[in-house]
């Protein structure tokens, strides 16, 4: 199962999902996000649902649902703005960004909670042609 990296430079790019524990799993993420992400942040940006189309039930089947990871501290450390993240974010209405490198993820119901995972093929033949193109588009604004 995959998941996407967006990049404050506009790059965008398709990872699978890390193995192995929980632990390691984060770090994998973690280290996706930025080489200085000691915590993540489970963001469910309103344009990704609402623009996009993405699923935002949860439920037990892995990768039904789609969310976003941000670096925590990513405005704290004055990160580069991420123009995608912060689009879905839709910190033009609000004055919000989103700073550092995303990751839009699969989610889960794994009965303690919510879990992470690679999006379905589904949810990601739908939003990494929309996410594309954003990514392209914000590069056009550089």
């Amino acid at each position: 199962m995959k998941i996407i990296r967006i990049t404050t430079d506009n790059e965008i790019s398709v990872h699978g999902f890390p193995e192995g524990s929980i632990a390691e799993q984060n770090r994998q993420l973690r280290a996706l996000i930025g080489i200085c992400c000691e915590l993540y942040e489970h963001v469910m940006p309103n344009r990704l649902y609402t623009s996009l189309g993405a699923s935002k039930r949860v439920t037990r089947t892995k990768g039904s649902c789609t969310g976003m990871l941000v670096d925590e501290e990513g405005v704290l450390r004055e990160l580069d703005i991420n123009a995608v993240g912060s689009y879905l974010y839709e910190g033009d209405k609000h004055g919000g960004i989103i700073a550092g490198n995303i990751l839009i993820v699969g989610e889960y119901w794994d009965g303690d909670g919510v879990g992470f995972c690679g999006m379905s093929e589904n949810q990601f033949n739908l939003l990494y042609p929309k996410l594309e193109e954003l990514t392209l588009k914000a590069r056009e604004m550089l």
